[in-house]
């Protein structure tokens, strides 16, 4: 997860903290997800499918993507809560941002390893000391990074590229692939990192990840490829970054994917920016 955090920046905006009376929506204009730390409920949840449901113990609730939500807090006294955007830097090109249902609620009890830093954050939330809008922001930054890591400790997600890193074989392979797309991975590769014969492990990985191995890895390297091009290094440059041989042989992988040039693709981001 290291490797993919270090490629698609998380960056943790507070927008409330303490106490909710009434109801918050929450559009998805911003771009970013959301993770709602409850303290005190009970809170009622309309979620991005519509459904409601009531948080009536401390919790974490995370909404990875950008979508429409709402909180209802109740009348008097209300629930205490601090809520923060969420951005993974990249949308759907991250594949740990793919990789996560749409609602992830996990009640604190089951966190043990969160107490420090969600007391930290409601602490700091609650004072308004030197430099309060960074520590909560960090904060929360890493609460988000614990509650990852408790999902793929507790196999909290059954697809993509979570359940890969929770699977002890194929996380060595993921992990190296993550940290060095520019390597001639392939199969076999991948297969001798993991211990396994190269049968085994392509029927594993796809059914565990949902994806052959092939395409994760074109994926991978794809979305890696328009964050380099985002930030406006030349094509030549990112193709070596992410593994190709040459700008020719990423420009047809990339049209064959994205239906677009690299050129014409980074120049459109650009205009958009």
């Amino acid at each position: 997860m290291s490797a993919l955090l270090q490629r698609f920046e998380l960056h943790a905006r507070v927008v409330h903290s303490g106490t909710l009376c009434g109801s918050a929506d929450f559009d998805g204009s911003t771009g970013a997800g959301y993770l709602h730390l409850v303290r005190r409920g009970p809170l009622l949840l309309t979620d991005p499918q519509g459904r409601r449901s009531t948080v009536d113990e401390p919790s974490v609730v995370f909404i990875p993507r950008p979508v429409a939500h709402r909180l209802d807090g109740g009348d008097s006294p209300g629930a205490d809560v601090v809520c923060a955007s969420i951005d993974f830097g990249a949308g759907d090109d991250n594949p740990l941002l793919r990789g996560l249902p749409f609602l992830l609620c996990v009640p604190l009890a089951q966190l043990p390893g969160l107490d420090l830093a969600q007391q930290l954050l409601f602490s700091e939330a609650r004072n308004s000391r030197c430099g309060h809008g960074a520590v909560v922001d960090r904060l929360t930054e890493v609460l988000v990074i614990q509650l990852l890591r408790h999902a793929i400790e507790h196999r909290l997600v059954n697809s993509g590229v979570m359940a890969g890193l929770a699977d002890a074989r194929l996380a060595k392979a993921m992990s190296a692939l993550h940290a060095e797309p520019a390597e001639g991975w392939n199969l076999d590769s991948m297969a001798e990192l993991a211990g396994m014969s190269r049968a085994r492990f392509a029927a594993h990985f796809k059914r565990t990840v949902g994806v052959p191995p092939a395409d994760y890895v074109t994926g991978w390297r794809l979305g890696l490829a328009r964050t380099l091009l985002r930030r406006g290094l030349p094509v030549k440059q990112v193709a070596a970054d992410v593994g190709y041989a040459s700008p020719g042989a990423f420009g047809c992988v990339f049209l064959q994917r994205v239906r677009a040039t690299p050129t014409h693709w980074q120049r459109g981001e650009t205009a958009e920016d």
